[in-house]
């Protein structure tokens, strides 16, 4: 491919404040200002939306963005303003007054982004305005939302294949950091991109450390992971909304700024809470799913899971949102034989069609065996996605701490024979209390104390035997029956094992939770704290003044440019790697100010001593 003018890097340069693209972004946007379209496989901070936001500079008309929510709409809006861009959104949250104007700009050729919704785009006079306009290209976010094979499936990206006929000179880029190569195939059926080529920056998110841990005592095992994060902005995950409520009031209780958001709170309050987790420092933001696409916030430095998601590109999308700006951040769950349970339920319950529901439960065997792997969590993560890479990635719990393997052959068979005794009838609480000798009035009642695996497996505790009741479903040897009560049964494949035909290692869970102690995210670059918090302040200031989330007006990695190099003059400033001209006409002299003031009281008065 031939190398792109320099107009795309004077761009690059000049308004957005970077020196150079990342990956393959130089040949995503020569690609789009060639006319062409694409489909670009990009993970979660890795810069996807810089692909079309500069060719929107470049060509001519206005670009759309589709977008599925609101809140990623207003948030890319801010930001563009905020580098100098003419950028709006059409949706519902605007009033019929605000729509005109929009529209009045896009008809006068007064601005470069426009963002819209789905729903929006595809209205009749929508499209038919539109067509009476000069589009310079259409941008497809979150386009995994057309698959049925994705986890996020919209039925309003279906219609979007209708912008090839009605737009035909037009080019599209569908962009999303979640497919699989039959979701990436799909995506590109269904959007109809013509002769697109697919661009693959690779699903590795190096800075994120993945552990997983056996769910026995959820709160407590939680509170020792945050005792890493105090002071850190974070998102837990619930799977229902009361159970959120409760987890939010119970951190609150324990010190922690914790603030709940799901559906079935008040939308004033929904957007407060979202506001302010945008807005402060050290927010910890417990959530159902409802919460997270399109929040945009650099310095998330965790994500927890305190239910297990449906799938493993749910899993990877949410875990996504932690440490966006590069820094170390954790991705951090626990899972138990009952979140196993109630996944095949819900999947068994549900009213997709059977080709749908089929794939939902291979999905969710996919998340459950990789939950269960005793080699790098991260690199059998990255298989998934089709990035084939081998050896230990030294930053998962797997790599970190080896997990042991045991030959659990003798245990399973009478874990099975014990399943098979009590007449498949049986969850795994009683199982396991016949297993190990209990005396209960269920026990009794049902003569399951004359049963020849009564106590037969006294020797392994209830943690124990919930583990290897969780591995055995997880394997397939046992299924959940929810047509009884989640009854534990057989399947065909635990006659190998029940004939003494084959032998079978599980995992062995760890006796107790240990939390790795991860450093300050700054503290290997940066022994100034007075000079980055005095820059912190400033910024917060700056951006309540200009009514937007601190992180717009500059992320923490181009303060930390400025502590580096501590910069003397604005012309300095532009080699900062964030700070676009923009940028600098706006904020520059009061954060030069600040440095200087710092250098002043300094002993020598001089910045020497700072890291290089």
């Amino acid at each position: 491919m031939s190398n792109p003018s320099p107009a795309p890097l004077e761009v690059l340069r000049n308004t957005f404040g970077y020196d150079s693209f990342r990956g393959r972004q130089e040949d995503i946007i020569s690609h789009l200002l060639n006319g062409e379209d694409c489909l670009v496989i990009m993970p979660t901070g890795g810069g996807k939306s810089l692909c079309y936001q500069l060719p929107a500079l470049l060509r001519p008309g206005v670009a759309v963005v589709v977008s599925p929510l609101i809140a990623l709409m207003q948030d890319q809006v801010m930001a563009m303003q905020q580098l100098g861009v003419r950028a709006a959104c059409l949706n519902s949250s605007l009033s019929a007054q605000q729509q005109h104007t929009v529209i009045q700009q896009v008809d006068h050729k007064r601005l470069d982004l426009l963002y819209v919704a789905p729903e929006r785009l595809l209205q009749q006079d929508t499209l038919a305005w539109l067509q009476g306009t000069e589009v310079s290209l259409f941008a497809i976010d979150e386009a995994h939302c057309v698959s049925a094979w994705g986890h996020d499936f919209r039925q309003d990206y279906l219609q979007l294949n209708q912008l090839a006929e009605l737009f035909a000179a037009v080019p599209r880029i569908a962009l999303t950091a979640t497919a699989d190569p039959r979701t990436q195939t799909d995506i590109i059926h269904r959007l109809a991109l013509r002769n697109a080529q697919t661009f693959t920056h690779g699903f590795d998110r190096p800075n994120i450390c993945y552990t997983v841990q056996p769910k026995s005592d959820p709160r407590g095992q939680l509170l020792n992971f945050l005792a890493a994060h105090k002071d850190e902005a974070g998102i837990v995950y619930c799977l229902s909304r009361k159970s959120v409520d409760s987890t939010a009031a119970w951190l609150y209780q324990q010190g922690f700024n914790a603030l709940p958001y799901h559906a079935g709170l008040d939308n004033e309050v929904r957007q407060l809470h979202q506001s302010r987790f945008l807005r402060e420092d050290a927010v910890v933001m417990v959530a159902t799913i409802a919460f997270g696409m399109g929040i945009d916030k650099p310095d998330v430095r965790f994500v927890v899971h305190m239910d297990l998601p449906k799938n493993i590109e749910s899993y990877y999308q949410e875990t996504g949102r932690a440490g966006r700006d590069g820094q170390p951040a954790d991705a951090w769950m626990v899972y138990g034989l009952q979140d196993v349970v109630r996944l095949n339920r819900m999947a068994d319950e549900s009213t997709a069609t059977e080709e749908h529901k089929r794939i939902e439960r291979s999905k969710l065997e996919a998340l459950l065996g990789w939950c269960e792997v005793t080699t790098c969590r991260r690199h059998a993560l990255l298989r998934y996605f089709g990035d084939n890479v081998d050896g230990q990635c030294g930053n998962c719990d797997t790599c970190l701490q080896p997990p042991h393997t045991w030959d659990a052959t003798e245990a399973a068979r009478k874990a099975l024979s014990c399943v098979y005794r009590t007449g498949q009838r049986f969850g795994a609480g009683h199982v396991i209390d016949v297993l190990r000798g209990q005396q209960s009035e269920r026990i009794q009642r049902f003569k399951h104390d004359q049963l020849s695996t009564y106590g037969i497996g006294s020797s392994h505790s209830e943690r124990q035997w919930r583990s290897i009741f969780r591995q055995l479903v997880v394997r397939g040897y046992l299924k959940v029956d929810h047509g009884r009560f989640g009854a534990l049964v057989i399947t065909p494949d635990s006659r190998g094992l029940l004939r003494g035909e084959s032998t079978l290692q599980l995992r062995e869970d760890a006796d107790k939770s240990r939390t790795r102690k991860r450093a300050s995210t700054y503290e290997l670059q940066l022994e100034d704290e007075d000079l980055m918090q005095a820059l912190r302040n400033l910024r917060s200031r700056l951006a309540e003044a200009a009514g937007v989330p601190p992180y717009v007006v500059f992320h923490d990695a181009t303060l930390l440019g400025m502590v580096e190099t501590r910069p003397t003059s604005l012309n300095q400033m532009l080699d900062i790697s964030g700070i676009g001209q923009a940028k600098l006409d706006k904020y520059g002299e009061p954060f030069l100010q600040i440095i200087s003031e710092h250098a002043l009281v300094q002993p020598g008065g001089s910045a020497d001593a700072a890291p290089g």
